[in-house]
C-alpha cells in the first residue's frame, strides 16, 4: 500500500523517516493563502487537506498525508517570511513571547476519497533574542522557509525558552497522532515498535483533545 507525503518540507520528510514506514514524497501545488476571517486552526486544516487533495488527484490509490504549520501570536497567524525585513519583524515580535505552533494534518485515501483532518496546537515561549542574533539568523537564511521565521530545533539560534506538548508537532508533523490517523483510516500498521522518537522529543505523547478539531468524511 503506497504512502505519500504531500510536502516539500525537509523537516516533515525527516520526521516521517522516524516512523519506519516506506513512503514517497510528492510536492503539492498549493498556494498558502489566507481567507478573510478564517481562524488559524481552520486555515492549517484547510491547507493540509488542499495539499493532500492536490497530490491524491493524480493517483489511483494510496494514502496521502498533507500538513501545514503556522505560528499564532495573540490570535494572529504568522506564516513564512517573504523577505529579510519580514523575518526581522517576526522575530522581533516573537522575541520573549509565549505563543502557539499549530499544525494541520490530513490523511486522504486516493482510491476512495475518504479523508481525515485534524489540527494540534502546542504552546511555546521564545527567549529574548538580541538584534545581533536576529541579524545572524537572517544572514544564514534559516528563517525563510519556516513559519514565524524560526525553528525549535535550530542549533545555532537556540530560540526557545520552553515548550509543552508534542515536539514533532512544533517541528511540523505530530507523529504519534499521525500513526493513529493512518490506522483509523485503514492503512496497515501492526504496531509502534518501528517508531523512533526524534531528537528533542521527551517521549511524552500529550495529545490534547481540547486543543484539536477533527473532521472525518466519507
Amino acid at each position: 500500500m503506497k504512502l505519500i507525503l504531500a510536502s516539500g518540507s525537509p523537516r516533515r520528510k525527516e520526521l516521517m523517516e522516524y516512523l519506519g514506514l516506506e513512503f514517497q514524497v510528492m510536492i503539492a501545488d498549493v498556494t498558502e493563502d489566507t481567507l478573510q476571517g478564517e481562524a488559524p486552526q481552520d486555515m492549517v486544516m484547510r491547507l493540509s487537506l488542499e495539499k493532500a487533495s492536490s497530490v491524491a488527484g493524480n493517483l489511483k490509490d494510496g494514502y496521502v498525508i498533507g500538513g501545514d504549520s503556522m505560528v499564532v501570536l495573540d490570535g494572529q497567524p504568522l506564516g513564512k517570511p517573504v523577505n529579510a525585513d519580514d523575518a526581522r519583524r517576526m522575530l522581533r515580535r516573537l522575541s520573549g513571547t509565549r505563543h502557539q505552533v499549530m499544525t494541520g494534518i490530513s490523511v486522504l485515501n486516493a482510491a476512495t476519497g475518504k479523508r481525515m483532518t485534524e489540527f494540534m496546537a502546542s504552546p511555546i515561549k521564545l527567549r529574548i533574542l538580541t538584534e545581533t542574533e536576529i541579524d545572524t539568523s537572517i544572514l544564514s537564511g534559516a528563517p525563510f522557509d519556516k513559519a514565524g521565521a524560526y525553528a525549535v530545533q535550530d542549533q545555532e539560534l537556540h530560540p526557545t525558552e520552553w515548550w509543552q506538548g508534542c515536539y514533532s508537532n512544533i517541528v511540523g508533523l505530530p507523529l504519534c497522532r499521525l500513526l493513529d490517523m493512518l490506522r483509523e483510516m485503514g492503512f496497515p500498521i501492526t504496531g509502534r515498535q518501528s517508531m523512533k522518537a526524534p531528537p528533542g522529543c521527551r517521549g511524552e505523547c500529550s495529545f490534547d483533545f481540547g486543543n484539536q478539531s477533527r473532521e472525518m468524511l466519507p
